[in-house]
């Protein structure tokens, strides 16, 4: 039965049961701060909050495929990794209040994100969308 008369059952859920695959993306990740000599820890960091981004574009954005862009930013006493993740929707992400019921499935990604780096935002696309980033400090 159609939610729609007249539409495909396929039509309006172009996402797939399954997330898309990240480790392309983690990869890149994990080879950049590797070859910068960062500490296994903050690599960890890292791969989490970009796993939560990335999953949190495909099943909230509605991005059958997140674009993801990692940069590694170097200043004089400290170099900071900046990593963003698109997706296609413009609704801007709920943060959920800290009296959250502990046994919701899900709503603590952005306070994962929060608690794991050291700045995180949203800046939304001209053209629809959204980009949630976040940056991590390591010394130099």
């Amino acid at each position: 039965m159609n939610s729609c008369p007249g539409m495909p059952e396929s039509a309006g859920s172009a996402k797939s049961p399954e997330p898309p695959d990240w480790s392309a993306a983690r990869q890149e990740l994990r080879d950049l701060l590797a070859t910068a000599d960062w500490s296994d820890d903050l690599i960890h960091d890292a791969e989490l909050a970009l796993h939560e981004l990335f999953v949190n574009a495909w099943k909230h954005g509605g991005s059958p495929a997140p674009v993801v862009v990692v940069m590694l930013l170097a200043g004089q006493a400290l170099r900071t990794l900046r990593v963003s993740v698109a997706d296609d929707s413009p609704t801007l992400p709920d943060q959920r209040t800290r009296n959250a019921d502990p046994y919701e499935l899900s709503g603590r990604g952005l306070h994962l994100v929060r608690s794991l780096t050291h700045r995180f935002g949203v800046a939304p696309h001209k053209r629809g969308g959204k980009r949630i980033w976040f940056e991590l400090d390591s010394a130099a």
